[in-house]
């Protein structure tokens, strides 16, 4: 009952409808997701409240996202309008602020735009739309009563100007045109009062309005004096004795009016007007050498003083210039006051630039943050550049504000980049402090070790973790750094010893060298011995790479020179040429002119000629004829002085006692060497009967044949020291040729294949005349131009050429066409295309024609046959490629 009960309720329980399903219209009841998503679009058209589709969306986004996502964007949308209007509500209190001002500044009204579409305002709504019409309209006003400002000045300027001109000019005709003058001043004055009267007028930017005054009370001035001269003058010419009036042409002309001399008067008054002249125009030119240098600078603060300083100067010295130089103090003015209001935009222009750079360091793009030290160097720059903008205008607290603002969080990051750094090199001097107790370790446990090449590794491995040890700053380096160079210097003690053991040692090692290959003989057992010796103490102490390499050059430098000296006496010995070479030479050059000379029988000569030096058959010649000679000497000795003329073929007889003393005066000849004893044999003397002991005994032929077997074959061998006296010479080649030196075998190779490229192209040559010699005689009908048979070649028989000159001689008749044919079947040459078939034909009868000779065994016979008919210039081009290839088989 229990269990049931349970089950029940749970059924009630999931039967119970959500609180909020009559709200949205069964969108929790709904069956699928599409339908719940149809009802809750459904719902949402009936504008329900705010926290209702809030509760709607927590519930509802728990059980079904895709039924809640057209609710999660309304709710988007309205979150977006509601933060749009509060955005625009603080907008619009800005910006009534700025209308309800009585002094606007002109940057905030146009920063106002820019700022508020930055921050997603909604302009194109109201009350902002309105509100930034209104705004541009008192902007525009602004800027209108500025530039009526500008224009007053200017025409201030040039009344003043007016007033100069008429005071060089009479006092008559100042005096006619005063009253359009005084009328003029007086509108002017009337008009600057209107300005100033404006609403917008305390809006204006504070250099206008003391413009303005400044051109009013020069104005004023210039007027009032220009007045007061103009009645002193009307005074002067209405009373003699009456004052004469500042201005000097005014003067002068009522000084001739009165008949008095101004001619002293007048230079002393054009001396000093001079001077003073002189002295204004220096002044000013002065003042427009400052103003211009600032202008091209571009120097915004500067600018403002040397332009006051030019007004002053056109002030007080004005009437004193002339019109070009004051055109000139005018235009210079109007560049300076253009550049102060360009330099103050630019200004702007430029902050705001840095402050756009300032704001993007907070949340630069992903991927691109940048590092603690370059974002460091980033913001020193961004501030060295707004005080560089400072200096070019006036300063904008605004600008200033966002621009510090951002550059003060953006530097946080520094700070922490600053933290971790000062972490990093505080661990890094631990590890490089521990680094130097550790090489102080190693120098105590390696003292007295004689393995240099283990502690060398060792000590750069030392060198490369120093190396590598992490950054520190200047300060901390400069402290570690001499405690790790005397450490270094204490554990490269014990080796820089022993190398410099060492380098005496191999400094000795170069004096033996030295010393080795000065030597006149060179000794290669003491030079390898010495070489060993080097190689052992390199490998012992090795050294610095270059320090060894300059040792070892010096050491090599002797022995090298030494080889050199022995390889250059060996190729001067093997380059010496010897007759047999200089035979062979000559008869190479010999047969380099007989190819020049291009003579058949002379370069044959010389190629034998040459054959016969290179074999050597001159020094078997000569060696022939002392044979000869010394066998003539032989034959004419007596038989028994036979042997004495063989081996002592210079021996003379001794002089009579007679031919003594007919010449006492020759020296008596040497005594002959005594002849050399013969060596003694030991030899057994046979005591048999009937034998003789002073000859060898001989073998019993009874016991048979000797051998090598038998127990006396040694004794009929001959003795074994008399050997190397009976054997025969060996016997020698008859005749060897001798070896050539390099430059001779060049020579000799290369007059050989030039004389043979000679003679094939003599052949050749020969070979195309003797060809056009017999087209010619069969062309001319004239056997005596019928080449000979040596001409003609080992081709060409007796019989042939008289068969051919028969034919030649005979009147000339119609020569067959198969004789051609088969001529040039037998030089296997194409045939003309008209005659293939012909060809094709010839061939098909000559393969019935078993019994009879090819065209290759008869082609004498045809070419008879051919010149036996009449010329023809095919026929002879066919002949002659036929007999290109016949005469040379």
């Amino acid at each position: 009952m229990a269990a049931a009960s349970a089950g029940a309720k749970a059924a009630g329980a999931s039967q119970t409808p959500h609180p909020l399903d009559a709200v949205t219209g069964g969108a929790f009841s709904a069956p699928t997701s599409g339908d719940r998503a149809a009802r809750v679009r459904a719902w949402l058209l009936t504008e329900p409240s705010w926290e209702v589709m809030n509760e709607v969306f927590k519930e509802l986004s728990q059980r079904d996202r895709g039924a809640a996502k057209p609710l999660k964007e309304k709710l988007d949308e309205l979150r977006r309008q509601k933060a749009q209007e509060h955005i625009g509500v603080e907008w619009a209190q800005k910006a009534e602020t700025l209308i309800g001002q009585s002094r606007m500044n002109l940057a905030d009204a146009l920063a106002w735009q820019r700022d508020a579409a930055r921050a997603g305002a909604p302009l194109s709504r109201e009350p902002l739309a309105g509100l930034k019409v209104a705004l541009s309209e008192r902007v525009k006003a602004i800027e209108d009563l500025q530039d009526r400002v500008q224009v007053k000045r200017e025409s201030a300027v040039l009344m003043a100007q007016r007033i100069e001109v008429l005071s060089t000019k009479s006092w008559r005709e100042a005096q006619s045109s005063a009253e359009a003058l005084r009328e003029d001043v007086t509108d002017w004055q009337k008009q600057a009062g209107e300005l100033t009267a404006e609403p917008q007028w305390a809006s204006v930017e504070p250099k206008f309005p003391p413009m303005l005054d400044a051109s009013r009370q020069q104005l004023q001035l210039v007027w009032d004096a220009f007045e007061a001269a103009l009645a002193t003058a009307v005074a002067a010419d209405a009373d003699p004795q009456a004052a004469l009036p500042a201005v000097p042409v005014w003067a002068d002309e009522l000084r001739q009016s009165r008949g008095e001399t101004v001619e002293a008067v007048a230079s002393q008054d054009a001396q000093a007007h001079k001077e003073r002249r002189e002295k204004a125009v220096a002044e000013l030119e002065r003042a427009l050498a400052v103003l211009e240098k600032e202008v091209g600078e571009g120097h915004g603060k500067a600018t403002p003083k040397a332009a006051a300083d030019v007004r002053a100067v056109l002030k007080s010295q004005g009437r004193l210039l002339g019109p070009d130089l004051e055109a000139k103090a005018h235009a210079v003015l109007a560049q300076a006051g253009e550049l102060e209001d360009w330099q103050r935009w630019r200004a702007d222009q430029l902050r705001e630039e840095l402050v756009k750079k300032a704001e993007a360091l907070l949340a630069p793009p992903e991927g691109q943050r940048m590092g603690g030290r370059k974002l460091q160097e980033t913001l020193r720059t961004l501030r060295e550049q707004w005080k560089t903008t400072d200096q070019g205008g006036q300063a904008n607290h605004a600008l200033w504000k966002r621009f510090d603002e951002a550059c003060t969080l953006a530097h946080k990051q520094v700070e922490v980049w600053l933290t971790q750094v000062r972490q990093q090199a505080e661990a890094h001097k631990a590890q490089r402090l521990g680094l130097i107790e550790e090489l102080k370790a190693w120098t105590a446990a390696h003292t007295g070790q004689s393995d240099w090449k283990i502690q060398i590794r060792d000590l750069h491995a030392f060198s490369e973790r120093w190396r590598e040890a992490g950054h520190l700053s200047e300060k901390a380096f400069a402290e570690l750094q001499p405690q790790w160079k005397e450490a270094m210097h204490v554990a490269h003690a014990g080796l820089e010893a022993a190398q410099s053991q060492s380098i005496a040692r191999r400094r000795q090692m170069i004096e033996e060298a030295t010393a080795l290959g000065a030597s006149p003989a060179l000794r290669i057992d003491a030079v390898k011995e010495l070489q060993q010796r080097w190689q052992a103490e390199a490998h012992t102490v090795p050294l610095e790479r270059k320090l060894e390499q300059k040792l070892w050059e010096a050491f090599r430098k002797p022995i090298d020179e030494a080889f050199q000296r022995k390889s250059s006496e060996r190729e001067k010995a093997a380059a010496s040429l010897n007759e047999h070479d200089q035979r062979v030479l000559d008869a190479a050059r010999a047969l380099d002119a007989a190819c020049a000379a291009g003579d058949v029988q002379q370069i044959r000569s010389a190629q034998q000629a040459l054959e016969r030096a290179l074999r050597g058959e001159y020094e078997a010649a000569a060696a022939a004829v002392s044979t000869e000679s010394k066998a003539e000497a032989v034959k004419s000795a007596p038989v028994g002085d036979v042997d004495a003329v063989s081996e002592a073929p210079a021996a003379t007889p001794a002089p009579d006692g007679d031919e003594a003393a007919v010449a006492p005066d020759v020296p008596a000849p040497a005594p002959a060497p005594a002849a050399p004893a013969r060596k003694l044999v030991a030899m057994r003397g046979d005591d048999r009967p009937g034998m003789k002991k002073t000859e060898p005994a001989g073998r019993d032929d009874r016991r048979g044949p000797g051998g090598r077997d038998s127990r006396d074959g040694r004794d009929a061998r001959a003795p074994r020291g008399a050997w190397a006296d009976n054997r025969p010479p060996r016997s020698a080649p008859a005749h060897a040729t001798p070896r050539l030196g390099d430059a001779a075998f060049r020579a000799q190779r290369q007059a050989l294949e030039h004389a043979e490229a000679t003679m094939r192209k003599l052949a050749a040559q020969a070979h195309g005349e003797v060809l056009t010699q017999l087209v010619s005689a069969w062309e001319k009908r004239d056997p005596s131009l019928v080449p000979t048979a040596q001409a003609l070649g080992g081709r060409v028989t007796a019989a042939a050429r008289s068969a051919w000159t028969s034919a030649l001689g005979a009147a000339a008749s119609s020569a067959p066409a198969e004789a051609l044919l088969r001529l040039e079947m037998a030089a296997e040459v194409p045939t003309p295309a008209e005659q293939l078939d012909a060809r094709r034909q010839l061939q098909l009868q000559l393969l019935t024609r078993r019994h009879d000779a090819p065209p290759a065994d008869t082609w004498s016979q045809d070419l008879g046959k051919v010149l036996s008919g009449a010329h023809d210039a095919g026929a002879a081009r066919r002949v002659q490629n036929v007999l290109k290839v016949l005469l040379r088989r």
